[in-house]
């Protein structure tokens, strides 16, 4: 898959956990939807595309893979 194409689910994600008050709480539920609903190839692109340097990821998306990247590295 594109990683353009994930980082623009992965904005739009985060933009509807931005309306959570708590920005831990925000940056969690982004994580968890990634943990819960994108498959574990997905998640390796995103990662790396992060790795990378990130272009074009909201803060929460950035914040989100730092801080739950064990929780989001597929196995392997």
């Amino acid at each position: 898959m594109d990683a353009n194409k994930l980082v623009n689910m992965a904005n739009q994600i985060a933009a509807f956990f931005s309306a959570e008050p708590d920005r831990k709480d925000a940056v969690a539920g982004v994580a968890g939807h990634l943990r819960k609903f994108w498959d574990p190839r997905m998640r390796r692109e995103i990662l790396a595309h992060f790795d990378a340097g990130g272009d074009g990821m909201e803060s929460l998306v950035r914040d989100a893979l730092e801080h739950y990247r064990d929780d989001l590295a597929p196995a392997g």
